[in-house]
């Protein structure tokens, strides 16, 4: 199996190059029959991946401890899901995974494109193709998923899982992430395709826009996912810690955010055209940047894998990109000017370039603060670190100006926004926010960002609720609709405008869960059965603690009554875990906390089991009191619907 595999991964680099010469032929010869033998030998290339990626599942799931990736991620006690689940876990076969979800996505592709596009289509090829060859290089020679064991005995069983990716979220968390970082590959090479081809109108861009906005969207999904793993399964209460790896997921979003936000002035201005080139490009760049932090061991991070010889490959790919991308920027740089220029500081397309401008300025901020640690090490030998608080200090002020041109933004007309319109936009919005702000300083908020945040998002939601009310009473005054059929309506004739608008609605919501962490509560203790303590308005009990033996590990699990005001509210189960526990090895035993949470709407009682002495039969127990975190979830599932609507396709009549 492993010398099929590798054959299979072999072959996929031959048809791959092959697949290059031909298309290159074809650009400069202009047969025909060069293209399709391209494209034929692009889908070739996919094929082979598709197999061999499903080999190696095939393995993980047997259990064919003889390929060292099947031996060093899974064992005989792992369960199934987390079996197919360990093909993202280490480097290698996450590698084969990215260059799998980039051969669906090449495939998918040429398919869609059979008959369109055929000026940009040899050469997106040739950029997606030439992406595919570099990381099947990686996986063929630097890092390879059926590399077979290196020992003289037979392995009876494999190290299995680590217990922290033994968690549904984070299961689906890594698959879906990629799905965003490989999939900016595509606007990227129709990008590339349009600066060679001299195709720089709006064309490229309505091509985009929904790759665009999928691979967004999966990335935020992502991201969101990856925050709900560090709250339910980490133990430390919170959702994002500016770690460098989630920091290299963040910053690509961010440049793809401004790129969806400013293809909206090109298609409807032509006007910041070598702004969304530059965007795009950038996206991409990050995206193979982010990669390179995983994989390099520059940083320390729960989330990156061990330092190799990838790191300085990436490194060199991401440069040479960058070099190229440059070249053809420059090259192009009078075709990409636009003669139209802004007209008004008050107008939507400055509102949009402004708020691109923000978004960028905290790309920068966060790549710096990333970066920074590198940086001081490389001149001075001693790596200071950056913590949390650098990054608050640039990205709530940031984050808020952000929340503010929300609100702004559907409030402004395009061209130029008179003093009238302006006043009368504007009035309604700016006093609920200051509603808002005297309300809850009068119910005890004081702490400033809170408050400020909590302002701003009352002003984002009504702006945003006036667009919605304005449109639906021209349609019940014009054709007499219902308030519920008027609604749909609106936003089925204007999916783009309005499911951005429900987009927006559920980055607000966000952004109130994120203001309830200045008013979080924890403590801990240690306990015995009966012991009671308080925390906030709680009453917590423990009233038992039980084991029980499962199939890859032992647990004992804590019973916790929780009561306010001498009522019960629920019952908490958090567990600690050994796996592995049967191992004779003391030091293969792995510790896990499994915490358990109660979530309301106002707040979350979050409960971990820290540690047991069987001895003394104490139970050291952490527990906090974490406000309004549900709404970071529904703010999620917002931005889940609101971007479906905007990627649904509008049903064309006959004839159009």
């Amino acid at each position: 199996m492993p010398l099929y595999g590798a054959t299979l991964l072999n072959l996929s680099v031959g048809l791959a190059i092959l697949a290059l010469v031909v298309l290159v032929i074809y650009v400069k010869k202009g047969d025909y029959r060069l293209f399709l033998t391209g494209q034929r030998a692009a889908l070739g290339v996919s094929f082979l991946i598709l197999l061999a990626s499903v080999t190696l599942v095939a393995n993980l799931i047997k259990g064919n401890f003889d390929i060292d990736f099947v031996a060093q991620y899974t064992s005989s006690a792992t369960p199934i899901v987390y079996k197919f689940a360990a093909l993202w876990a280490g480097q290698s076969g996450s590698l084969l995974f990215w260059v799998l979800i980039l051969s669906f996505y090449t495939t998918l592709v040429i398919f869609q494109n059979r008959v369109r596009h055929q000026q940009l289509m040899p050469y997106v090829m040739i950029t997606l193709v030439a992406i595919m060859l570099f990381f099947l290089i990686l996986v063929n020679f630097v890092s390879n998923p059926f590399k077979p064991v290196e020992v003289d005995f037979v392995i009876r069983d494999g190290l299995g899982l680590n217990p922290l990716l033994q968690n549904w979220a984070m299961a689906i968390h890594p698959p879906i992430l990629y799905l965003g970082y490989v999939g900016f590959s595509v606007p990227f090479a129709f990008a590339v395709a349009a600066l060679i081809s001299r195709r720089l109108d709006a064309l490229w861009i309505r091509t985009m826009r929904r790759w665009t906005l999928f691979t967004w969207l999966a990335m935020g999904c992502g991201i969101i996912l990856g925050g709900y793993w560090a709250y339910n399964e980490l133990g430390w209460g919170g959702y994002w810690a500016w770690d460098p790896v989630e920091n290299a997921s963040f910053m690509p979003w961010l440049t793809a955010t401004a790129f969806i936000h400013s293809i909206n002035i090109q298609k409807k201005k032509n006007m910041l055209r070598i702004w969304n080139m530059v965007l795009i490009i950038a996206t991409f760049l990050l995206s193979i940047f982010g990669t390179f932090l995983t994989r390099s061991g520059v940083v320390s991070s729960v989330h990156s894998f061990t330092q190799s010889s990838i790191g300085p490959m990436l490194l060199g790919f991401f440069l040479f990109v960058l070099v190229v991308c440059i070249f053809l920027v420059l090259y192009r740089l009078k075709d990409l000017r636009s003669e139209i220029r802004m007209r008004s500081f008050l107008s939507r397309e400055s509102g949009f370039l402004f708020n691109n401008v923000v978004f960028v300025g905290l790309c920068f901020a966060v790549l710096w603060g990333t970066l920074f640690p590198i940086v001081s090490e490389a001149i001075q030998g001693t790596q200071i670190s950056v913590g949390i608080p650098f990054f608050n200090q640039i990205a709530i002020p940031i984050g808020l100006l952000l929340l503010f041109l929300t609100g702004v933004g559907p409030l402004l007309a395009w061209r130029r926004t008179s003093r009238e319109s302006l006043i009368r936009n504007f009035s309604i919005p700016f006093l609920i926010g200051v509603v808002t702000f005297l309300v809850a300083f009068v119910l005890g908020i004081r702490s400033i960002y809170p408050l400020i945040t909590l302002s701003l998002s009352f002003f984002v939601l009504c702006a945003i609720g006036l667009e919605f009310y304005r449109g639906v009473r021209v349609r019940i005054r014009k054709l007499g609709e219902n308030v519920v059929l008027a609604l749909t309506r609106i936003i089925s004739k204007n999916r783009s405008r309005y499911g951005g608008y429900i987009v927006h609605v559920g980055v607000v919501l966000m952004f109130i869960g994120f203001a309830g962490k200045a008013f979080d509560v924890d403590h801990e203790w240690t306990m015995e059965v009966g012991d009671e303590v308080k925390l906030a308005e709680y009453t917590i009990i423990l009233t038992n603690v039980r084991e029980e033996e499962r199939p890859n590990h032992h647990a004992w699990i804590a019973s916790l009554l929780i009561t306010q005001n001498e009522k019960t509210i629920t019952q908490l189960y958090p567990e600690k875990r050994i796996y592995f526990h049967r191992n004779p090895d003391p030091n293969r035993r792995q510790p896990h906390s499994e915490l358990d949470i109660y979530s309301t709407f106002k707040e979350d009682i979050y409960a971990v089991f820290g540690g047991f002495n069987t001895q003394k039969n104490l139970v050291s127990l952490k527990m906090m009191v974490n406000r309004l975190v549900r709404w970071i979830w529904v703010g999620g599932y917002l931005l889940l619907f609101g971007t479906v609507i905007a990627l649904w396709p509008i049903k064309m009549k006959r004839g159009e």
